[in-house]
């Protein structure tokens, strides 16, 4: 596992170049008997070796724009790069007008000096939590290639690029969690921003209430490093805080039903450690998550706002699209205006007693998702797929509709299934959130190092 502190600091000292990493990293994307051909819809070869060489030729005479200039980087299939047509893992978007100017997040991803290796698949139009691509393939989770498992989604391509070395970095979006889904299933590290800290404008839009975009990476230090690029912050400077005395929050409503014995478990070694370490652990039942239920009854938010941007290109080519991708957007057709004011209104509404409910508390626990990646074959039936989404989205879901930044990292032993445990922060506190991540990191994942 390379984090971006390490390979700033091989690049640094001379260890390495960035045109020996990109190459590294087409190598593994080319590997016929890996997932290059499925975690990537276009492989920018040329590109990414002419960017590596001026990175290089930068770094030697002092002028590297950042530390991370000439780290591979990888971009989700629905962020626009100039030249490029945004088909956001489509068939029916695939013959788009190329985008005339590079999204904020790409472009300031750029100016660090990250290379960009190329696009990353994902589920069509981000509209699901599982990572199927009936159109281009689904990538494989790492864990148990032979069976062939979901990787997470929708940002299934980044996750699985990262987990396998073809990109160190990469740019997903989280609307339900497809940054958090992704990396719980493929062993890394997912980010959720605050939603207003990062611009969306480039981006195509699955629900504009609810999107954000975030990084996948393989540390803590790692996604808050991209984070603070995306948003157009300074570096972060805030250490890992003490474990001792934090004081942590589990819900025992809504967030623990229906866990696989291996998600259980690994939740349970995690809770222990923490207490171990000094933190305060608290089992609480929050009212407020038993109103998202209720709030999202009469539809929600994402499928009116998909089908509002959706409703003219289906009349055209409904055809064209993934039928389960379809039926979702559909759904937004039945609601009423009055419906998604309603929605609205409640959704502000829980946000303000959930606020108030966990105001003692420095986060949230829980694990990221219910189940262990599920086997590709089996959500071939419908009603299979339909309720393993629902379950693996439904604790990443709420961070989202609560308008709360959260982190997911891996907590399971080596070997053994992916698990994520999420760590979920008040809005806007992003900062402190990193921080405290870092911490439970360093004390689950010893192997990685605070900075990264």
């Amino acid at each position: 596992m390379q984090t971006l502190s390490s390979l700033s600091a091989a690049l640094a000292t001379g260890k390495t170049t960035s045109r020996q990493l990109v190459e590294d990293c087409l190598a593994r994307i080319a590997d016929p008997a890996g997932e290059g051909g499925r975690a990537f819809l276009k492989v920018d070869a040329e590109g990414a070796r002419a960017s590596a060489d001026a990175m290089d030729r930068l770094r030697a005479v002092g002028r590297a724009p950042s530390p991370f200039a000439g780290i591979p980087f990888c971009v989700k299939d629905l962020a626009n790069i100039a030249g490029q047509p945004t088909p956001a893992g489509s068939k029916v978007l695939a013959d788009a007008p190329p985008a005339p100017t590079n999204a904020p997040t790409v472009q300031r991803a750029m100016d660090a000096g990250f290379v960009v290796m190329g696009r990353t698949n994902m589920t069509e139009f981000a509209f699901s939590g599982l990572g199927i691509n009936p159109h281009y393939g689904t990538p494989r989770s790492p864990w148990d290639r032979a069976t062939g498992r979901i990787p997470g989604g929708s940002s299934s391509g980044t996750a699985v690029a990262v987990a396998d070395g073809m990109a160190y970095a990469g740019l997903g979006t989280d609307t339900g969690g497809s940054c958090r889904v992704p990396a719980a299933m493929c062993g890394i590290v997912g980010y959720k921003p605050t939603a207003r800290r990062v611009p969306i404008t480039g981006i195509l839009p699955l629900s504009t209430s609810l999107d954000s975009v975030g990084p996948l990476a393989n540390s803590v230090a790692c996604c808050a490093a991209v984070d603070a690029i995306f948003a157009g912050t300074a570096q972060p400077t805030q250490p890992p805080l003490p474990l001792a005395g934090l004081r942590l929050a589990v819900p025992t409503n809504y967030m623990l039903d229906g866990l696989d014995e291996h998600v259980a478990a690994a939740f349970a070694r995690a809770l222990s450690a923490l207490a171990a370490a000094g933190a305060t652990i608290s089992h609480v039942a929050f009212p407020a998550l038993d109103a998202i239920p209720a709030a999202n009854a009469a539809g929600g938010i994402t499928a009116p706002e998909a089908w509002a941007w959706h409703r003219k290109l289906i009349a055209a080519k409904r055809d064209g699209y993934d039928p389960r991708v379809l039926k979702r957007i559909l759904g937004g057709d039945r609601m009423g205006a009055a419906d998604y004011v309603d929605v609205l209104n409640a959704r502000a509404a829980v946000i303000a007693r959930f606020d108030a409910e966990t105001a003692p508390y420095d986060a949230l626990l829980m694990p990221t998702c219910a189940l262990i990646p599920p086997a590709i074959a089996a959500l071939d039936d419908e009603a299979e797929y339909t309720r393993v989404n629902m379950l693996q989205l439904r604790n990443t879901a709420a961070g989202n509709f609560l308008d709360r930044c959260a982190i997911s990292l891996p907590c399971h032993q080596p070997g053994d299934a992916p698990v994520g445990l999420m760590l979920m922060g008040e809005t806007l506190g992003d900062t402190r959130l990193f921080a405290i991540a870092a911490a439970v990191e360093a004390l689950i994942r010893p192997q990685v190092s605070p900075a990264g």
